[in-house]
């Protein structure tokens, strides 16, 4: 079995995941169970980060499951 690492991207999509999470008040085991990785000579890649949102409104279980889709 090869070893793996988290390439910038990936750390930097789990920090959007982590301040996504922190901001609304969120659990980050949906986000993160999401994600899609691909293995690139950088290491693995999120093919879909997250975006943060940086309103004052409440986000719903849809607008939590669209994050990474």
């Amino acid at each position: 079995m090869e070893n793996m690492r988290l390439s910038n991207q990936a750390l930097g999509a789990i920090m959007m995941a982590l301040q996504e999470s922190l901001l609304h008040q969120l659990d980050i085991v949906p986000i993160l169970k999401g994600f899609e990785l691909n293995l690139s000579e950088e290491g693995l890649v999120v093919m879909n980060p997250p975006t943060v949102r940086i309103t004052g409104e409440e986000i719903s279980e849809d607008d939590l499951n669209s994050t990474v889709s």
